[in-house]
């Protein structure tokens, strides 16, 4: 009886378990597979040939370039968010749906809207503009915009799902651990710096790693509006990625891309867990 007590809770565990390792695990190991056999025998051959493409460090830039800006800008306008319809103010209700709209709202529709909105002849963004004398802006169609348009896009898209979490982080802090600081003095800012963050470091650290692989995977407004233009100047690792595997049908080349990602959130997400996570996260994330 002991025995199928300990035994109970890995047999609920295992359905979740099998769907894991066939949706998850095994696409990663096919795709590595793709990537390192060539002709039935392990061989670089295809890292080679991608790797000595100037299209995959194009890539590689924009997408680095892409993610530097927007994983901190959204990071930082939930947080802000979170501490809004988190405060005792009446209609921060209102507040926390209008801010989860954005996402509940599907990609394709939410692109669509925006290209719509940010066309250069009848655009509603720059008929508004043309009412302060600013001329017409590409946004989309310019080479030095698109890929800043794209930023702006996933972050009110994307802001809304983050500030829950954090909202969720922040409303787990005992409130007598806030009446205490106010005791002792401590105004807003000092008790948002030294008592909220410091509180919240789980949540912020999943909400990091979760946000960096949500964004380096993203390219819905790429191939849907910018088609990787102009001038590949918005054409990502993961949209080129699926254009080798759908466009092209060349599979090794986007296993490789693949892989490459695959690599880089895991290096991005350890110098999180390393740079935010205390110490039982540290010690559980050395030993693997």
């Amino acid at each position: 009886m002991n025995f199928k007590g300990k035994l109970a809770p890995y047999l609920l565990l295992l359905p979740a378990f099998v769907l894991i390792c066939w949706f998850k695990l095994y696409p990663i190991l096919s795709t590595l597979k793709q990537a390192f056999v060539v002709n039935g025998a392990l061989s670089l051959a295809n890292y080679q040939r991608v790797f000595a493409e100037k299209t995959f460090w194009n890539c590689l830039n924009v997408t680095l370039k892409f993610n530097v800006v927007t994983i901190p800008l959204q990071i930082i306008i939930s947080f802000l968010m979170a501490l809004l319809v988190s405060s005792k103010v009446r209609g921060t209700g209102v507040f926390r749906t209008i801010f989860y709209i954005p996402f509940a709202v599907s990609i394709t529709v939410c692109v669509m809207v925006w290209n719509l909105m940010f066309q250069f002849n009848g655009g509603v963004v720059n008929s508004f503009l043309s009412l302060f004398g600013v001329p017409p802006q590409g946004f989309f169609n310019d080479r030095k915009q698109a890929l800043w348009c794209i930023v702006v896009l996933a972050s009110w898209k994307g802001c809304g799902y983050w500030m829950m979490f954090l909202m969720a982080g922040i409303k787990n802090i005992d409130s007598s651990v806030y009446e205490a600081a106010r005791i002792d003095g401590a105004r807003y800012p000092r008790i948002v710096w030294s008592i909220m963050l410091p509180l919240m470091r789980r949540t912020i650290l999943f909400v990091c790693v979760a946000n960096t692989s949500s964004n380096m995977l993203l390219f819905a407004p790429m191939q849907l509006v910018t088609e990787g233009g102009p001038r590949n100047s918005t054409n990502v690792l993961m949209y080129e990625a699926y254009r080798s595997a759908f466009r092209y049908a060349d599979m090794p080349r986007c296993a490789v891309i693949v892989s490459v990602l695959l690599v880089i959130i895991l290096a991005i997400a350890l110098v999180q867990f390393f740079a935010l996570g205390d110490r039982d996260t540290k010690r559980g994330v050395a030993r693997v």
